[in-house]
């Protein structure tokens, strides 16, 4: 098989493995009534069946990225020992006897699927030096509707055992870690490096590229997982049935944001990753200061824009990682990934908590304009990078600063 063809394949074989492991995230957020009501709690938040898995994720990352584990390691068996624990912890969600124990379960899943996520987009970006944009593109479809899986199967489901989906999701886990370790070669060296790696975060902060690519990231995601979580509730909200808007929400934010991410990878291979990224946050912000005067209005109205949204909102999502590639140095790459996903979940924990108490202030009519807030933040960064990377492709001199 030639070079091409591997490069296909793996893109083939590493996607597919994202998508079945990533099923767990929101195994828990899309049943977290009937969990309630199996723990007989009312006095814990079920939001915190989701932001557990944030908070998980944001220290699985952090500890990676400070051990430096996908840089020193096999970034490979790392993915296989991570996606196998995912669907074990996710699976244990069922025998929890209460709320708090079934919110730890979720934030040891989501410290799991820290050595998922961003090990998939750096074993991927180990074998695509060109048209890496639409590799990490097809990378993040697929994590796109992956964490959106369990509103699909809850379709299917939904007049099953609501058990039944999280056995689903973690089935898919396990088969995620079988395909990788099966079909998947890791073609990034490993780091000699000995110990804790501060050297190479410091390396990270002094690299204002690569900076510039986080902050653009950090905005993205203040808006990115809050619309993942509450849309889908604005749209059962609107919706006839639970298993109308249950679908509905799987194919505005999972099918059409995965198509989105293709689309926005061929795109960034066209007119470069910066421009694709302010167009996509541009209208994504749009979005979210527009949806919530479609309320209990027109249905068809809601799920157009409910549609738009979940192209925009995601197309631009591989774009900062890719970016980030390109700018970092290859023996701190996986260090600067995964340090610029735990920071970027770390806002979505702010944004997703913040949201139902702004409903509760002024009804969605207003409520999710306050996401518009890091739309902007990120298209002045991004512009920011493209008017140095300018520069530089013009062989004027910048100074990079720390």
């Amino acid at each position: 098989m030639d070079h091409s063809n591997r490069q296909w394949s793996h893109l083939l074989w590493i996607s597919l493995a994202e998508l079945f492991a990533l099923s767990v995230w929101f195994s828990g957020t899309a049943v977290s009534h009937q969990l309630y009501v199996s723990y007989h709690s009312t006095a814990v938040n079920p939001v915190w069946l989701t932001i557990s898995v944030q908070i998980g994720f944001i220290l699985g990352a952090l500890v990676s990225s400070f051990f430096a584990l996908s840089d020193r390691y096999s970034a490979k068996r790392l993915f296989v020992i991570c996606s196998l624990l995912a669907g074990v912890l996710n699976l244990l969600l069922m025998f929890m006897p209460n709320a708090w124990l079934g919110i730890l379960m979720r934030g040891l899943t989501g410290i799991t699927l820290a050595g998922v996520y961003p090990t998939a987009v750096k074993i991927l970006s180990s074998h695509f030096q060109k048209r890496k944009g639409l590799a990490i593109g097809v990378l993040i479809g697929a994590l796109t509707m992956g964490s959106n899986l369990p509103h699909f199967i809850l379709f299917f489901t939904s007049t099953l055992d609501w058990k039944v989906m999280i056995e689903v999701s973690s089935a898919l886990a396990w088969i995620a870690g079988i395909v990788m370790w099966l079909f998947v070669v890791d073609n990034h060296q490993k780091s000699s490096g000995q110990a804790v790696s501060t050297k190479q975060l410091a390396r990270v902060f002094g690299n204002q590229r690569v900076m510039l690519s986080n902050f653009g990231y950090f905005g993205h995601m203040w808006e990115l997982y809050a619309a993942w979580t509450w849309l889908p509730v604005f749209l059962i909200a609107n919706a006839k049935s639970e298993t109308t808007g249950s679908i509905v929400a799987f194919v505005t934010i999972g099918l059409f944001g995965a198509v989105g991410c293709v689309i926005g990878g061929l795109v960034a291979d066209w007119i470069g990753k910066a421009n694709l990224t302010i167009l996509a946050m541009a209208v994504s912000a749009t979005c979210a200061l527009v949806i919530g005067f479609t309320n209990h209005t027109s249905w068809w109205v809601t799920v157009t824009v409910a549609g738009i949204w979940g192209v925009f909102v995601i197309a631009d999502s591989a774009q900062f990682s890719a970016s980030v590639t390109d700018h970092a140095e290859p023996e701190y790459i996986g260090t600067a990934l995964a340090f610029q996903m735990s920071v970027g979940f770390l806002i979505t924990t702010i944004s997703i908590y913040l949201l139902p108490v702004i409903v509760s202030w002024v009804t969605w009519r207003y409520a999710f304009m306050v996401l518009a807030i890091g739309p902007v933040f990120g298209i002045v960064s991004m512009s920011r990078l493209k008017s140095i990377t300018s520069l530089s492709s013009r062989g004027e001199s910048y100074e990079v600063r720390p």
